[in-house]
């Protein structure tokens, strides 16, 4: 780069992104796509009176435009696997029968256990969210539960075990940025997930409302599903078949190619779904029914590619803004100076974590605020004789917890787009996310 940006610079830049965002976000209630690309619009008009070329910026948005190519692919798919999913009748099938055998007095606490089970066994939020996650959504409307803290209990059950899961991507990654050993890296992060996920089943058990229930609605409902699909044993393979594949540690995106095709199959041989136009009309647009029951028909005429749009965008000027920022030096010259500045443990720890957050909140992707502030302050830890496990606990605690809680974050748009509930209305149920952080930073302080 041919100019450095000053730490002074680096501030002016951060203050106008989040001058632009918050008041539209917070206050508006606007939707992200705008402010964001309002925020990407006015950094590159500052960065540029900084001295930085033209090249030099567009070259950080194609760095970061790329680096989201898998995100996309991964969203396309799953949104494609959600509509085929309900015309196979397995979301139908595991509806049917959740809303059977899950009692609405302890359907919070189950629903947070079961995701916990799964993301732990698979190591993927995604995979988890878009099955288990979208069925349990489907239960809690058909128990006529409260969808925000049905969410708030699906998100923290699915990213449990992307935090803790030896099969876990973002596990991996925070051990190897930080340069620990995997399963060193696992133990140590016990010390913040335990009293986390313990005071979030808590609150969770306290959760349940079987007063909401409504038994004839349950009835009809039933019977609206057994009237449209056929449903079996049998109509659960395409699920089978994805969280096989997640346990033999199978690609994701050949996962869930995987997951769709054995969905067609299925739709073809227990739906009598045997025309390719019909298929291609559900992966395009989703599933779409005519259903006499409206809770049925909110519950399952969603999904298709077209259905994720609003995420992939999202996404796409997310990581646009954080490539520029990351190629134009602004975290390096902020991160940089302050870093200079302090010199107790538990403010190094602190900086980190807090860098990591700001990074996810600025760009939107998690691997890049665990790569950054990992790269950042590897070396500080280790002249400071702070062991680097506190170091990567920091990273996943504040870079994979974090990024659901933020509605251009790749993990919160896509959980948004799922789910259907929007970040900021899940995020105050989704305590085990923000809980993790806050006991990181206050065992900074206290040596744990």
């Amino acid at each position: 780069m041919n100019k450095s940006i000053t730490f002074g610079q680096s501030l002016s830049v951060l203050l106008v992104v989040f001058a632009i965002l918050f008041p539209a976000l917070f206050f508006g209630k606007a939707e992200p796509h705008m402010p964001l690309l309002t925020a990407l619009v006015a950094s590159a008009v500052f960065i540029r009176l900084f001295g930085v070329t033209w090249e030099e910026m567009e070259e950080g948005i194609i760095k970061g435009v790329q680096s989201a190519v898998a995100p996309l692919l991964i969203l396309s798919l799953i949104g494609i696997l959600i509509g085929v999913w309900m015309m196979s009748g397995t979301v139908p099938t595991i509806l049917y029968y959740g809303i059977s055998l899950i009692s609405p007095e302890y359907f919070t606490i189950s629903a947070l256990f079961l995701t916990i089970l799964v993301s732990t066994a698979t190591g993927s939020s995604f995979t988890t969210v878009s099955t288990v996650g979208v069925a349990l959504m489907g239960v809690a409307t058909a128990l006529g539960m409260d969808p925000l803290v049905t969410a708030g209990a699906v998100i923290s059950g699915a990213c449990f075990g992307d935090k803790m899961s030896p099969l876990s991507d973002t596990t991996n990654f925070s051990a190897a940025v930080a340069g620990v050993p995997l399963m060193s890296h696992v133990r140590f992060m016990t010390r913040t997930t335990v009293p986390a996920i313990v005071l979030t089943a808590v609150f969770f058990a306290f959760q349940s409302q079987p007063d909401a229930v409504n038994l004839s609605n349950i009835a009809l409902i039933q019977a609206e599903l057994e009237k449209h699909f056929s449903l079996s044993v049998f109509t659960l393979l395409p699920a089978v078949v994805v969280i096989g594949c997640s346990l033999w540690r199978k690609p994701i995106l050949p996962t869930l190619i995987a997951g769709i095709a054995s969905g067609i199959v299925t739709a073809a041989i227990f739906q009598g779904k045997h025309s390719p136009l019909a298929w291609l009309s559900v992966m395009q647009n989703g599933f779409h029914g005519e259903f006499s029951n409206e809770i049925v028909g909110s519950i399952v005429n969603r999904g298709g590619l077209l259905s994720m749009t609003w995420s992939l965008s999202l996404i796409l000027i997310a990581l646009s803004l954080g490539g520029l920022l990351q190629r134009s030096g602004v975290f390096h010259a902020l991160f940089g100076s302050l870093l200079k500045r302090i010199r107790h443990e538990g403010g190094i720890i602190t900086m980190a974590g807090s860098s990591s957050i700001l990074v996810n909140g600025l760009t939107g992707e998690q691997y890049l605020s665990i790569l950054l502030p990992g790269q950042m302050f590897r070396d500080s830890f280790e002249s400071r004789g702070i062991s680097r496990v506190r170091l990567s606990r920091t990273l996943e605690d504040c870079g994979t917890l974090i990024n659901p809680l933020i509605p251009w974050g790749v993990s919160g748009a896509f959980f948004t787009s799922t789910l259907h509930v929007a970040t900021l209305d899940y995020l105050p149920y989704a305590l085990f996310l923000w809980l993790s952080p806050l006991f990181t930073f206050l065992f900074a302080w206290i040596r744990r």
